[in-house]
């Protein structure tokens, strides 16, 4: 069976892909049926679509730390 991958994209959108469902604060799932392949979650805060992107990390000069960031020596 596919495995769920999510992937940070280069200050944009989480892409995720394999078999998913979503679901709201409320229970409600989404219809994911349109979207193909591949979801692209939010990050920016600023979509309309929430919480699909709409592309307007592009216009708001959005930069997310989407690197892992390297555990602290323990030494």
């Amino acid at each position: 069976m596919p495995e769920v991958e999510i992937t940070a994209t280069e200050n944009g959108p989480l892409k995720v892909t394999g078999p998913l469902t979503l679901t709201d604060v409320d229970g409600n799932v989404y219809d994911l049926s349109e979207r193909g392949k591949a979801v692209y979650l939010c990050r920016c805060g600023g979509s309309t679509n929430k919480p699909f992107c709409d592309g307007t990390h592009s216009k708001t000069a959005f930069e997310a730390a989407e690197r892992a960031v390297a555990e602290a020596d323990s030494a």
